[in-house]
This record gives C-alpha cells, sequence and structure tokens, in this order.
C-alpha cells in the first residue's frame, strides 16, 4: 500500500463508505455568499441523471419497527432489527446499512457520469481526466495483454539494488513520484501556527491494518494468511515458488520489526500530539544517520525548512537501524512485494484477484469482488475524486438542500453554546475559552466554494497504471507545493460525493460533502424531527468533535494549546473515564468494544444527539406536535438517530473493526447516546432500571 500524504486530524463521522464565514457574536453561521454554480466548472457538457436507475433510499418508516422488543431495553433492536434480518450484506460489501446504502447512490450517480463523459469528444480538463481514467480502467482486454509489463522497469529497477546506499536512494526517488512505500509525508498544518504548512513524516510501512496484527496472538492466523498473500504475489511478479515463500517469511519478519516501533490504533487515536514532533533537518539527520533528510528533501525538490514534524521518532530509527542491519535481499524482497501489491488493482485479473482474494475476503470477509466499474469509480475518487465532484454537484445537488442545512447549522450551534454555558463541572474561565471557540467555528456545505486546478495533470487512453501513477506523483507535488506557505482554508478533507463528515480542529472547521445531505441523514420535505434527529445530530456531532478529547486540545485559531484549567482537565477527564467504561461494557461476538479506541466518538455522539434534540425543541417552539403515524415529534427525532445506525457487518470486518476504526459498532452508536438522555425515557415513558435508562453515576453528561 502506497503511504500517502498524512491527514493527520481529521475527525470523521464514520469510516469511510469506503467511518467538519467566520464565527459571529451570537453564533457561527455559514458563508451567506452565494457559492458559485455548480455548473461553472471546467465540464461544458450538460450531463444528465436517470433517477430511475439509482438505489432507493433507506429512510425511517413506522413499519420497520419491530413492536416484539421493548424500546426502553434494546432501543437499536426496536427500531433496526426487522430491517437488518431483511436485509443482507452485498456480497461485494462487507458492510450495509444506512452509509453504504448512500454510497451505493452516490457510486450509481457518478456511473452514469462517467460513461457519459467517457463518450465526450475531443474533451478538454477534468472531462478528459476522468474519461481517461474511465476508459483505461474499462479496458479489462487490453490491461490482461499487457500482464506485468507496465511495472517491469520498476522491477528491475529494485532487483539493482546492493546497499544500503542504494537503497536510501531507491527510497527518495520513489517517494518523489508519490510513490513511498515505507512512510508518509506531506503538508498539514502546523501545530503551533496553524494559518501555515509545514511537512510532516509519519509511519507506515505495514501491509496490515494495525501494529496488533503482528504483535497480538489473536491475530496469528491473519498474519499466517498475509504471509501466504506476500509469497503469492511474489510468485505472480516472477519469483520462483520456494524462494517466494522464503522470502515472503522475511518480508513479515521485517514488517513485525517496523509494528514494534510504531504506535497502534488505539494510541494513535488518543493521543494526537504523536504527530507532532519538530525538529530541524539536521538534527533529524543525526536521529537517523542512515537515513539522510537532506537528501530526501533534495529529492523531493524541497528547500530544507527550519523545522518539519518527524512523527514517531522511534519507527524511523528503526528504519535507519534496518538500513545499516539488514541484508539488501531482503529490502529487495520488502520492495518487490511492497510495489506489486500497490500496483495490483490496477495490472491483469490475476493481479487484481490475489489483492481482493487476502484484502477484501480473507481479511473482511467480502463474499464477491466488486464489479470493475466500480473498482474503476473508486480509483477515480481515490486519484482524482476532486476533479469528479465537480460534475458530481452538476446533478446531485440542490440549492434548497444548501440553504435548509445552513439553517440547521445556525439552529445546532445556538443551541451548543447554551450548553455549554449550563455546564455545571466546567469552570467560568474555561467557559469563556470554550465559546471563544464556538464562535470561530466555520462550516462547509455541500462542495467547495472555489475547485482545486487540475491544470498540469497529463492522462491518457494508453495505460491504466499510466494514468493512476501520473495521478499520484501529480497529487503528491500539488501537496508538497503547500509547504511553507500559508493553509488555504478553502480546501476540502472530503470529495462532494464522499459520504460522511468530518471535523478539522487545525481550522476549527466542520465539513459536510454533498452525497450525505440525503435520507435518512437529510431530506428538505421531510418533518424536523427526522431532520434533527438524523443530519442535525451530525452536526452535533462534528461541533462536539471540537470539544472531544483530543479537538479540546486546539484552540480557536487551530493552535495546539492547552486552554483548561488543571481542576476542568480532571472534570473532563473524569466524565470521559465513565464513557470509556460504557463502552468497554458491550461485546460484539464476545469480543470487547475498546471504550478508549472509540472515546472521540462516542463523545462527538453524546454531545451531538443532546445538541439537536435542544435545538429541535427551540425550532419547534410554540408549534403543535403533529403526532405523525401516531408519534411524537421526540420519539421519531430518536428513531431516525438510531436509522443512521442500522447496519450489518461480515463477522471478519467487525474484527478489524473493533481493532483499527475509532468509531464503536453501529448498533451501539443507535443506543449509546440515547441512553444516557432522560429526554430518550421520557419520550417512550421508560422506567427507572430499564436497560436504556443510566442513571445515577452511571449516566454520562459531558457536553
Amino acid at each position: 500500500m502506497i503511504a500517502r500524504t498524512p491527514k493527520i486530524v481529521l475527525l470523521t463521522l464514520a469510516v469511510s463508505a469506503a467511518l467538519v464565514g467566520c464565527g459571529k457574536k451570537d453564533a457561527p453561521a455559514a458563508d451567506n455568499a452565494a457559492a458559485p454554480a455548480p455548473a461553472a466548472t471546467a465540464a461544458a457538457t450538460e450531463y444528465k441523471l436517470d433517477e430511475s436507475k439509482l438505489p432507493a433510499y433507506n429512510a425511517f418508516h413506522p413499519s420497520d419497527l419491530d413492536t416484539s422488543v421493548d424500546a426502553c431495553s434494546a432501543f437499536g433492536d426496536y427500531v433496526n432489527s426487522k430491517w437488518l434480518a431483511a436485509n443482507e450484506i452485498p456480497a461485494d460489501r462487507t458492510s450495509w446499512g444506512a452509509f453504504t446504502i448512500l454510497d451505493e447512490r452516490s457510486v450509481a450517480v457518478q456511473h452514469q457520469l462517467a460513461e457519459q463523459v467517457a463518450a465526450v469528444k475531443n474533451p478538454n480538463g477534468i472531462e478528459k481526466i476522468v474519461g481517461d481514467f474511465w476508459a483505461t480502467g474499462m479496458d479489462e482486454a487490453k490491461i490482461n495483454a499487457q500482464g506485468i509489463e507496465p511495472i517491469k522497469a520498476d522491477l528491475a529497477a529494485i532487483d539493482g539494488l546492493q546497499s544500503k546506499d542504494a537503497i536510501a536512494g531507491y527510497l527518495r526517488s520513489t517517494a518523489a513520484k508519490g510513490e513511498n512505500v515505507l512512510f508518509g509525508f506531506g503538508p498539514e498544518a502546523d501545530f503551533k501556527n496553524s494559518s501555515m504548512n509545514i511537512a510532516y513524516a509519519s509511519q507506515g510501512g505495514l501491509g496490515l491494518p494495525d501494529t496488533t496484527y503482528y504483535t497480538d496472538a489473536k491475530n496469528a492466523d491473519k498474519l499466517k494468511a498475509y504471509q501466504a498473500h506476500v509469497a503469492k504475489v511474489l510468485e505472480l511478479s516472477g519469483v520462483a515458488a520456494a524462494d517466494a515463500a522464503k522470502q515472503a517469511a522475511d518480508v513479515v519478519t521485517f514488517e513485525t520489526r517496523l509494528a514494534k516501533a510504531s504506535k497502534s490504533s488505539v494510541e494513535l487515536s488518543r493521543d494526537v500530539s504523536l504527530y507532532y514532533n519538530p525538529v530541524s533537518v539536521a538534527d533529524a539527520d543525526k536521529l537517523t544517520p542512515n537515513f539522510s533528510w537532506t537528501e530526501f528533501f533534495k529529492a523531493q525538490g524541497i528547500a530544507s525548512p527550519e523545522k518539519f514534524s518527524l512523527a514517531i521518532p522511534s519507527f524511523h530509527q528503526e528504519v535507519s537501524k534496518a538500513l545499516g542491519d539488514t541484508d539488501p535481499a531482503v529490502w529487495r524482497a520488502y520492495l518487490r512485494f511492497h510495489t506489486v501489491d500497490s500496483a495490483s488493482p490496477y495490472l491483469a485479473n490475476a493481479f487484481v484477484d490475489e489483492n481482493y482474494n487476502f484484502y477484501g475476503k480473507t481479511l473482511n470477509g467480502q463474499k464477491e469482488q466488486k464489479p470493475r466499474w466500480k473498482r474503476v469509480l473508486g480509483t477515480i475518487e481515490n486519484d482524482a475524486g476532486d476533479a469528479f465532484g465537480q460534475l458530481y454537484v452538476k446533478v446531485a445537488f440542490s440549492p434548497e438542500a444548501k440553504a435548509k442545512m445552513e439553517e440547521l447549522v445556525k439552529n445546532l450551534a445556538a443551541a451548543l453554546k447554551e450548553r455549554i454555558q449550563g455546564l455545571t463541572w466546567m469552570s467560568d474561565e474555561t467557559k469563556a475559552k470554550a465559546i471563544a471557540k464556538w464562535e470561530t467555528f466555520t462550516p462547509k456545505i455541500g462542495y467547495p466554494d472555489k475547485w482545486r486546478d487540475w491544470n498540469g495533470l497529463s492522462t491518457g487512453r494508453d495505460s491504466y497504471l499510466g494514468n493512476v501513477r501520473a495521478a499520484q506523483e501529480f497529487n503528491y507535488k500539488w501537496a508538497l507545493s503547500k509547504i511553507g506557505k500559508p493553509v488555504d482554508k478553502t480546501e476540502w478533507g472530503m470529495t462532494p460525493q464522499t459520504v460522511n463528515a468530518y471535523y478539522n480542529p487545525l481550522q476549527n472547521e466542520i465539513v459536510f460533502p454533498a452525497a450525505i445531505l440525503q435520507p435518512p441523514f437529510f431530506d428538505p420535505k421531510a418533518d424536523d424531527a427526522l431532520n434533527y434527529g438524523g443530519i442535525g445530530a451530525v452536526i452535533g456531532h462534528e461541533m462536539t468533535h471540537g470539544y472531544d478529547d483530543q479537538g479540546s486540545r486546539f484552540g480557536p485559531t487551530g493552535n495546539f494549546e492547552n486552554w483548561w484549567s488543571e481542576a476542568d482537565t480532571k472534570n473532563f477527564s473524569g466524565l470521559t473515564g465513565k464513557l470509556i467504561k460504557q463502552f468497554d461494557g458491550y461485546k460484539v461476538d464476545g469480543q470487547a468494544v475498546n471504550g478508549k479506541l472509540t472515546l472521540g466518538e462516542n463523545i462527538a455522539d453524546l454531545g451531538g444527539v443532546a445538541t439537536a434534540y435542544d435545538a429541535l425543541q427551540k425550532a419547534s417552539a410554540g408549534k403543535e406536535d403533529p403526532k405523525i403515524d401516531g408519534f411524537t415529534r421526540d420519539q421519531r427525532f430518536y428513531f431516525n438517530w438510531a436509522t443512521v445506525w442500522r447496519t450489518k457487518y461480515t463477522p471478519e470486518n467487525a474484527k478489524v473493526r473493533l481493532a483499527t476504526d475509532p468509531h464503536a459498532p453501529a448498533q451501539f452508536r443507535a443506543m449509546g447516546a440515547p441512553s444516557n438522555l432522560p429526554t430518550f425515557a421520557a419520550a417512550f415513558q421508560c422506567k427507572a432500571g430499564s436497560p436504556m435508562v443510566r442513571a445515577g453515576d452511571q449516566q454520562v453528561v459531558i457536553w
């Protein structure tokens, strides 16, 4: 897997179904200036969307409710068990629910667009880029005929590496093309001066999802399967079977060494400061004597900066030691495997199938490989997603939705301010600073006001992998061009067609891509209860990320700073400890949820639902409760919150998520936050002692 530019601190709503105007004195509000019309892009063609070919929305309906279940005992089952029993995970998916269904719809929109774009005669700009990717990716016969030819020169270069200096030089030169197999490198805002970008080097180099896959005995079967996968990939690249088996063992031993010097998902998710280790280039050179950062920066075409962040220095020190004490033959096997493995999705079917067999089937329980058209769209999303987004929003996002979202954001912001002001556990001094941060929240809705410039990316109809690598190098150089320059606050960290949302503490912004602004999350035609229980709680969730255990370590301007009193920090830790304990008590097939790993998202859920409920009450003040389908406004609010989290996972994917995902399993998100809120108990007339009524010391109230 190629180590991408590190996205260090985006706090998302969910794992991407691949799961956030300047502040005003009264409330942070969306920029009221009219955004440029989606049609004003580099694409001149008029595109049409056939709605009849798109998957149906998975919105809440009263018939979903399982009345044989007590809402006060198992609310998630009450709302979702009938749907979960009636729906199977599609064979080409590893999970299925509200997020993935909307992702399926987004992909279906992209499918129609891609076919139309590829048919444009004499295309230019983004139409040419998207069209070239689609045409070459869909030409299966040509890709199969090319076999391993597209990477033969790479393998020959690796075969020639005979010394540590040659290996270090190769690592530098391939990184300069956006093909760094060993570590992530790229720009991010300086934690201490968030208006300026500096370079960050992060850990990487592992083929498995987390360090624990190498070090924990319970994952021994997956490590063994991975070693077999490494051997198979090496065989496909031309290595004899016996040699491939030996080299695979060497690769796994080497990666295990790197894993022991790396931080786990739990450590990284719960201590954002691990990413920030500013050093001079000269000091970095001393730390890693066998890997010159002076030469690395030079090879990337960047002048040596005054400082950069050498995150997880223990990892980089181990790499330096390995350059000095590891047989070059082991390095060659490692580099050969990762080069082929990274390219496999874009090569002949034998490579594609092996890639799926391990990463999809063995690791995540995916029963069937995605059809080629979905895989090609995934490649476009990965390498030219922002370009494709310019076409997507022309057909899939309405001004009506944007206007309604702006209203909801204002209402949620006002409700959050009142909640902060009403806290009993926080001092007035820290509250004032929390409000100062609230005043600078920046919301972004739908799509960027300014699109990225794709001029300079040269694609064609000759080679699928050629287009992928051209885009990787183009994107990498574009990213590097930001280092040492002011942060562009108009940029987005997700494409408009992504079904997700995020908060970026370095910019103190909440971002909602167009693709999530659909049912069950959001429907401009739906009643307020459903919208506040869906996207309203999502808005509150992203805002609360600014005050979770990691987001709260950043101040109003996005700088990494402590704005808490010692007493307030202690109080906050006590409250979050109770939330950790709550989620530690949930289990999936006997395996406990990691309350520490998922803490930030659980804080955001709890604050988001509570804030959205308050905002709904204010928006509904003086209005008669419509009691739609016989259910009260408050009940429908909580129904839609649970609907958002109706999700099934393959057993294998559930295990991966429990080890690596900072989001709790969906079934516990449906019930976890509501069980702490008296408003839920009141809405469903739950009695004290019911499982969904957490009281006394068990009840968690934070924001």
